[in-house]
């Protein structure tokens, strides 16, 4: 059984390792994505680098990488107390991913999928989250951080066992990645989401038609 667990924490670095964002931007666009925006090859730095095809391409495969990764093992080990074990090393491989210097993402489209594989109810709520945040902030950072905190919450709150203990770390992790962007958040320097910025736009626009 230690054996099996080693080599399902080496797959599932190496899955999370995967940098889906460097393939599309290389294979589709002709672009290496870390010359681009922020240099990080996640989600969020392709939808607004790439567009949106590319972004919605990126995000499917990152979040495919954490259920992977943590739905191998129980074809082995059965539905085991700690298959977190396994999504926490391809969160890990995707933000120290050995396929691209060790330079890689901060893992919230990646955890996404471990948790919609543990925590399928948990991940409903984390989703309505993030998007009422976005809509209302524009802020993806502050919405990745709002949702760690809550799975932390709850977690702490309703979940026992191995499995929450290793979740509630990683994403106290997945929140110490995004230390810059909570630095900028605090000096409101921080990127908002085009998403945002339509929605002020139509209201700017419902304002003058009004006038």
């Amino acid at each position: 059984m230690i054996t099996q667990i080693i080599l399902f924490c080496i797959l599932a670095y190496v899955i999370g390792s995967i940098p889906f964002a460097l393939i599309v931007g290389k294979v589709f666009y002709d672009t290496d994505i870390r010359s681009l925006g922020s240099g990080n090859l996640g989600t969020t730095n392709t939808f607004r680098c790439l567009g949106k095809k590319a972004g919605i391409t990126v995000f499917v495969c990152d979040v495919s990488k954490g259920i992977v990764a943590t739905f191998l093992p129980t074809l082995m080990l059965g539905r085991v107390d700690f298959l977190s074990i396994f999504g926490a090393f391809a969160m890990i491989g995707h933000v120290f991913p050995i396929f691209a210097n060790f330079k890689g993402g901060k893992a919230v489209a990646t955890g996404s999928g471990v948790f919609i594989f543990l925590y399928p109810m948990l991940s409903l709520l984390l989703l309505v989250i993030f998007f009422a945040n976005l809509f209302l902030t524009g802020y993806v950072s502050l919405g990745s951080i709002l949702m760690s905190i809550t799975a932390i919450g709850y977690l702490s709150i309703f979940e026992t066992g191995i499995d929450k203990w290793i979740m509630i770390i990683m994403c106290v992790f997945v929140i110490y990645v995004h230390k810059k962007n909570i630095s900028r958040l605090i000096n409101g320097t921080e990127n908002q989401s085009k998403l945002k910025l339509k929605l002020k736009l139509k209201r700017g626009t419902k304002n003058d038609k009004n006038h």
